[in-house]
This record gives structure tokens, C-alpha cells and sequence, in this order.
């Protein structure tokens, strides 16, 4: 945008004709340090396993378990940079649109007791070796917990959400019910009209209701401590190649205590067997 070799003028006039200053124009971006990438994946893994936990209870935290000695207001930053906050209200990646319809949350008191009764679907962030941050969806069969479609993005925008729900409806039919938080990614006119064309009920989580969705909330508790933080993948390729292979393991091979030790995908497939929820 601004060529520093123009010989017609200088780059004070051309960062006067853009409307920005000089000083915005020279300025680079420090990279992170390794202390600070160090509290950021430590701050990552507390929240994980503890996401009822606002900065001051991480910062005790991370001093007993990590011996890391750092400020309150230092952690609460760190926790906006990762789009982090106390499960009280829900955690900060999918921000509401004001300008879209919201659902009511429609299965208070409801028996999931069939694969396809209700879907849901949620967005966590996944930190890369790098230090940069990639964003995954996952659309989920409540019943069986079986992943049904899953995508990797570089940032928040709805396209990686409809692409994965899309697949999800070509490869596996429709859901009765689809729950998701109130995030724009899913109220969003595309997503939405996506869902009513197949005259699938739409369901959202209410403010501050962050157990609405619990059954894919522990999913990413899964796939980042056993996966995420074993791989510590450091490009955006290996951490989509990487969760693939994953999300086939999770779905055919890893037995679920709570379904009777079956995998998602049996249950999902012959639902008669037993009961899985």
C-alpha cells in the first residue's frame, strides 16, 4: 500500500492521502516471548480443566502448580488475547450479532434418547507451537457423541461453521432439534436459513446458561489433553491433518465410560444395543 521507494512522493505524503500516521506505518510487531507463550499455555491448560475459574484463582494457580509468580491484571489480559472468560457467562469466542434472531433454548427437561434427535455445535480456539491461534467447529450428535463433521479455521468468520454443518446434513441427514450457543457464526442468515430448509427446530443456549451444551464443552476438554497438548502441532496444516485423524479415533475407537464403555460411532449406528445417555 505504501511504496517507500516512490520517487513521486514521500512516505509522509502517502501515509497523509491513507490517513494514517508515519509511526503507524514503521511500527512492528514484537514477537511474543517465550515467558509470556509459556503463561499463555499454562493459563490454556488451567482454564481447560477448570473453566469456572476467572484470573484471580488461575493466578494461585499458576504459582502452585507451575511456580509461575505473575499479576492479576497480566492473567486477565492474557485471558482476553485467548478469548477467555470465567464460565459464568460463556467464553468469549462466538460474540452475539444484536442485529440477529435468537432462539429460545427448547430442551429443558427433553430425553435425548435417539442419535439424530438433537445436534449441537460449538467453537473452540486451538494455540499452535508458533504462537499463532486457529479456531475449531464441531458439530456433534448429542446422544452418541459421535463428531459428525468438524472444520479448521484461520479466524472467526461464519464460513468454517457452515461448511462443517453442511457436510454434516449431506453425510448423516438432519437432526430434529440443532443446539448451539448465541455466537453470530450460528445465528447468522445463511446458517440459520441452512437449518430451516430442512425444517430442523433451532435451539440456542440462554446468556449465562453455559452448561446448556455440556456434552461438547467436554469435547474440547478431550481433544486438548489428548490430543492438542501432546501434539503441540505448529502449523495450521499439521493441526488440521492432525485432528482428523483424531476425530476418527475419538469417533471409532475410543470407548465412552458413560455409554458403556462403547464408541460413539457404535452407538450411533445401533442405538438399540443399550442405552447411551
Amino acid at each position: 500500500m505504501i511504496e517507500a521507494n516512490n520517487t513521486e512522493l514521500t512516505v509522509k505524503e502517502q501515509c497523509a492521502l491513507l490517513g494514517i500516521s508515519r509511526s503507524a506505518y514503521y511500527y512492528k510487531k514484537k514477537p511474543m516471548s517465550k515467558k509470556n507463550k509459556t503463561i499463555l499455555d499454562r493459563i490454556d491448560e488451567i482454564y481447560t480443566k477448570w473453566p469456572s475459574f476467572g484470573a484471580r484463582r488461575i493466578v494461585v494457580m499458576l504459582a502452585i502448580v507451575y511456580s509461575i509468580s505473575v499479576g492479576r491484571r497480566k492473567v486477565g489480559t492474557m485471558m482476553k488475547t485467548l478469548g477467555l472468560e470465567a464460565i459464568r457467562p460463556k467464553k468469549f469466542l462466538s460474540q452475539p450479532d444484536k442485529q440477529h434472531k435468537i432462539y429460545p433454548y427448547r430442551l429443558r427437561g427433553m430425553k435425548i434418547d435417539r442419535p439424530n434427535k438433537v445436534w449441537c455445535a460449538d467453537i473452540t480456539y486451538i494455540r499452535l507451537n508458533n504462537g499463532k491461534f486457529v479456531y475449531l467447529v464441531a458439530i456433534m450428535d448429542w446422544y452418541s457423541r459421535r463428531v459428525l463433521a468438524f472444520r479448521v479455521s484461520r479466524n472467526l468468520n461464519g464460513g468454517f461453521c457452515r461448511e462443517a454443518l453442511r457436510e454434516a446434513l449431506r453425510r448423516f441427514g438432519k437432526p430434529e432439534y440443532f443446539n448451539t450457543d448465541q455466537g453470530s457464526q450460528f445465528t447468522e442468515k445463511q446458517f440459520v436459513a441452512t437449518l430451516e430448509e430442512k425444517g430442523v427446530i433451532i435451539s440456542m443456549d440462554g446468556r449465562g446458561r453455559a452448561f446448556d451444551n455440556i456434552f461438547v464443552e467436554r469435547l474440547w476438554r478431550t481433544v486438548k489433553y489428548e490430543d492438542v497438548y501432546i501434539k503441540y502441532y505448529e502449523t495450521f496444516y499439521e493441526c488440521e491433518t492432525g485432528l482428523t485423524e483424531f476425530f476418527r479415533k475419538y469417533n471409532d475407537e475410543r470407548p465412552h465410560q458413560s455409554m458403556n464403555y462403547r464408541t460413539p460411532k457404535d452407538v450411533y449406528v445401533n442405538p438399540e444395543i443399550g442405552e447411551a445417555a
